[in-house]
């Protein structure tokens, strides 16, 4: 455990330790809604382990996914299929991850990246707790945010439309997806971005 890492996710770097003790490959997936703080967490966990990070973000649905039925399904709203054959399961396995990421401008998967997966392998992001994700990994979190908070920090690194966005379609694509699927009960470990605490 790092010294210097902020109190509250002290609990969560103690389980990550524990596990890393036992298990020779540890994989953590961290959920939650928008502007809740998971890309961060994820970034601050890389910097302590040296580990990867896998961004559920370059999953999005590829334009034939994009349907109706599709939107409709809750957690429905991300390229789970794929992220799951070239990433997961090669992490369960051991072996390198050949990452493609969805280009958001060209609507394209751009061309892959080769990573060797670590001791410690982070996944981040909305809808990495589907249930056809979650039993591969070792550890979850799931980062809750108050609606004021959200807000705020969504208005503060987007453009209006694109906050509208945000407030209009993926948040309650999001809202949908944890209250169907009872992600934060599902999850080891609940941080609370407003008062900075965990709980198991």
């Amino acid at each position: 455990m790092n010294d210097r890492s902020p109190e509250y996710i002290r609990p969560l770097l103690v389980r990550i330790d524990r596990l890393m003790a036992e298990r020779e490959r540890v994989l953590v997936a961290i959920d939650g809604g928008s502007a809740s703080g998971k890309t961060t967490l994820g970034a601050l966990l890389q910097s302590i382990y040296g580990c990867p990070v896998f961004h559920m973000d370059d999953f999005f649905l590829r334009p034939e996914q994009r349907t109706p039925e599709r939107f409709s399904e809750p957690g429905g709203n991300v390229d789970r299929e794929r992220f799951l054959s070239e990433v997961l399961l090669p992490l369960r396995e051991g072996k390198t991850v050949d990452y493609r990421r969805f280009d958001c401008k060209t609507f394209t998967i751009a061309s892959p990246r080769r990573i060797e997966p670590g001791r410690l392998n982070i996944i981040e992001g909305a809808y990495a707790m589907h249930p056809d994700l979650a039993p591969y990994y070792d550890l979850t979190v799931f980062l809750a945010v108050s609606a004021e908070k959200q807000r705020e920090r969504i208005l503060k690194r987007n453009a209006p439309a694109q906050a509208e966005l945000f407030f209009d379609r993926w948040i309650p694509f999001e809202q949908r997806y944890f209250a169907a699927l009872n992600v934060p009960e599902r999850c080891d470990l609940t941080i609370f971005l407003d008062d900075q605490t965990s709980v198991p």
